[in-house]
């Protein structure tokens, strides 16, 4: 009897050695680390460089930059600062087929412990026509510059588009390389997606808001033509009560206005857009998230509007990374991931991006929604119905390089590098866009990463990319 005892224990020991083992191939059977390593970061830029000049001219609009102002992309938000005194809110505005028209907005200001900022100006462009090359003329009066944009096609489900991505952007050197290979990239990208983190500020003393006024005249030659839809980033915070400055958010809040009311939101940091073919989400992994808070009931609803019929591809932006093998930030996305993940397998999101890891990283869809804090499961699994999780916080900021990854690499992440670059998503058709991430030391052609995604609504076939 004891022998058979004996046996019984040893096979009870082989059958849980044998999970143990499978359990350790799902999670240590990942995809691809790249062996290319970056140079040491570079500083950054002086106060004097170039790209950080002062346009020419008496009160001369600087920091000029769009977004999109509504929910449909028919009305763009125009955005400027004048230093000397706060001139004209009016932007003149027309297209090839259209008279002269003019649109009134409104100047703020605001101070920051010993800064006090310039006039800052919004005004909001409706009922404009869909794709279709508008001029607009800003600093009406005294200096007048003049810039113009492109509208997104109509909403519809087969309606081609191409998004940039760009994260955790800074003003470095390498930020300034970032940029410039975007800009340079022949896939050209037709608005950005901006997942974060700015201008960097609050890593100067007393956070000097005069950066916030660099970063807008460095990224000027970019975002006054297309438009950038904006997240907030930890470095948004601006959180010092040290300085006597308790109010979250002041400057950002004060200098990048987002359409949040056009989607029911009841503030900045959340809220959703539709640009051709995408539904875009905006979320915001550092205001209140749990059961019960506006993001969250928000969030709920939302998912629920959203028709794929008309807006077939579903993209979520955020900051924060939910799944995340550097050993940054590690795990800081896990709370909002337990609250949300579910309805994004629920509601078949496609894509994920986040920034705060100051590296690049693709996940396989994977997801982890069987896991509660009693049951023990807490290994992710392969799941068609997720999303591709993907980390772009390789901006080129200056701040610590993410280049400690954890090992083995886990199962759910295909590829990751720690590089300084950008992306973009190139949108097909309802069925199929192409992946494309840039690495800044490649020619302007070359992808690094690539991936097709398929459709989850449409066309939820198997898309993996690493070995299986």
């Amino acid at each position: 009897m004891a022998k058979m005892g004996t046996s019984s224990r040893e096979a009870a020991a082989i059958v849980v050695m044998l999970g143990f083992v499978l359990s350790l191939a799902v999670v240590c059977n990942g995809g691809k680390t790249s062996s290319f390593v970056r140079k040491e970061k570079s500083g950054v830029m002086p106060l004097d460089s170039d790209v950080f000049k002062v346009p020419p001219g008496y009160n001369a609009p600087q920091q000029v930059h769009i977004t999109q102002g509504d929910q449909l992309g028919k009305a763009v938000i125009v955005s400027w600062v004048t230093v000397e005194e706060p001139g004209s809110n009016t932007v003149l505005y027309w297209s090839a087929y259209s008279k002269k028209q003019k649109s009134e907005g409104k100047v703020t200001t605001y101070k920051f412990y010993n800064y006090t900022s310039g006039y800052i100006h919004h005004t909001t462009i409706r009922n404009l026509k869909f794709n279709t090359k508008y001029y607009y003329v800003v600093g009406i009066g005294h200096t007048e510059r003049q810039f113009w944009f492109i509208t997104p096609p109509e909403v519809g489900p087969d309606v081609p588009y191409t998004f940039g991505l760009i994260g955790d952007l800074g003003q470095s050197f390498d930020s300034n390389k970032t940029l410039t290979h975007y800009e340079l990239n022949p896939q050209k990208g037709q608005a950005v997606l901006f997942v974060g983190d700015l201008c960097y500020a609050d890593t100067h003393p007393n956070h000097d808001n005069v950066w916030w006024d660099t970063w807008g005249r460095f990224t000027e030659r970019s975002v006054a033509y297309q438009p950038w839809i904006w997240t907030v980033g930890n470095h948004e915070i601006d959180f010092a009560p040290e300085l006597g400055e308790t109010k979250p958010f002041k400057p950002y809040t004060h200098r990048y206005h987002v359409p949040y009311k056009a989607s029911g939101s009841t503030a900045p940091f959340w809220y959703s857009i539709k640009r051709a073919s995408a539904y875009i989400i905006v979320l915001s992994s550092y205001s209140a998230y749990g059961k019960y808070t506006p993001q969250y009931f928000w969030l709920e609803q939302e998912l629920r509007k959203v028709n794929r019929s008309e807006t077939p591809w579903l993209i979520v932006l955020m900051h924060a990374p939910w799944y995340n093998s550097y050993n940054f930030h590690y795990l800081e996305g896990e709370t909002m991931r337990v609250m949300y993940e579910p309805w994004f397998v629920k509601y078949k999101v496609d894509v994920v991006f986040a920034g705060h890891v100051h590296a690049y990283e693709r996940s396989e869809r994977m997801s982890n929604v069987a896991y509660n804090i009693v049951n023990g499961i807490c290994i992710p699994v392969k799941d068609q119905s997720a999303p591709v999780y993907i980390t772009i916080g390789d901006g080129g900021n200056t701040e610590v390089l993410a280049t400690n990854m954890t090992e083995p690499q886990p199962a759910y992440s295909a590829y990751r590098e720690a590089s300084f670059g950008h992306a973009t998503f190139d949108i097909k058709n309802r069925t199929h866009a192409y992946y494309g991430w840039h690495r800044n030391q490649d020619g302007y052609a070359v992808t690094a990463d690539s991936m097709w995604f398929f459709n989850r609504y449409y066309h939820p076939v198997d898309d993996s990319t690493s070995a299986q």
